[in-house]
């Protein structure tokens, strides 16, 4: 049978979600979780795989037991994971629906912290030495929506089948002393988040014109574009499904 889980953590002590050799993540956590506390080897599959100390709001993974598990499940792995993992539900869906295949969109925030703020350094890029031109950044996102190839926005030597993806919003917006992107598409390249806001940010300090964005986008080399903000800013925020496609017939 195979169960959808619901989590979220705090990436600041992994190396992103996915299983790496001689490395501590996410991913490696829940399945030792949920192993010890089904009594079977447990192997999930994520709705993607963030970078080294990116945060997941809200994510989903799915895994395979041959075991109809209780309502109290949820429970007793947030008793068993460390703090910054904690799972919110666990539900049955049909055997072929896929995390990462059957999700529809994936949305991201990334937060930039205006002032000087011992609190948010773990969850923020601290820019309070610069002045940044919300107007301009916006009027840059307009752009986004024109291209489907984000090549430039690509780790390099990432060896993905296609650098095209949809985005369906793309916004800068300002709460007091924070800035925060929203952007939501049907896929996402590795870096490709932290490289948009690292370009971003130099159209909002003036380095570059929002309509210099085209170039970089058209150059289609990810040496065009600016470089990527750091990680402890961004967090994926949601991630959406066709639900009804889920269900279990009785």
């Amino acid at each position: 049978m195979r169960y959808f889980i619901e989590f979220s953590y705090h990436g600041k002590n992994y190396f992103g979600y996915q299983i790496q050799p001689n490395e501590i993540t996410v991913q490696e956590e829940l399945e030792r979780a949920l192993s010890t506390i089904l009594r079977e080897e447990i192997k999930t599959t994520g709705a993607g795989r963030t970078d080294t100390g990116v945060h997941a709001k809200k994510i989903f993974a799915h895994f395979n037991t041959v075991q109809n598990l209780d309502e109290n499940l949820p429970y007793k792995l947030n008793s068993f994971l460390p703090n910054d993992i904690a799972v919110r539900r666990i539900f049955r869906v049909k055997d072929d629906f896929h995390a990462r295949f059957d999700a529809t969109f994936r949305t991201y925030e990334y937060n930039i912290a205006l002032e000087k703020n011992p609190f948010t350094q773990d969850a923020s890029w601290q820019m309070w030495k610069r002045t940044l031109d919300l107007e301009r950044m916006n009027g840059a996102c307009k752009i986004l929506f024109e291209y489907e190839d984000f090549t430039s926005f690509a780790k390099l030597h990432a060896d993905n089948k296609t650098n095209n993806c949809k985005i369906y919003k793309a916004f800068w917006e300002q709460n007091g002393a924070e800035l925060k992107f929203t952007i939501s598409a049907d896929r996402f390249l590795r870096n490709m988040v932290r490289a948009i806001v690292g370009t971003m940010v130099e159209i909002g300090n003036g380095k570059i014109q929002p309509t210099d964005l085209r170039k970089i986008i058209e150059d289609k080399n990810r040496n065009a574009a600016g470089t990527s903000a750091p990680p402890q800013g961004l967090f994926l925020v949601d991630v959406g499904y066709n639900w009804e496609q889920s269900e279990i017939e009785e």
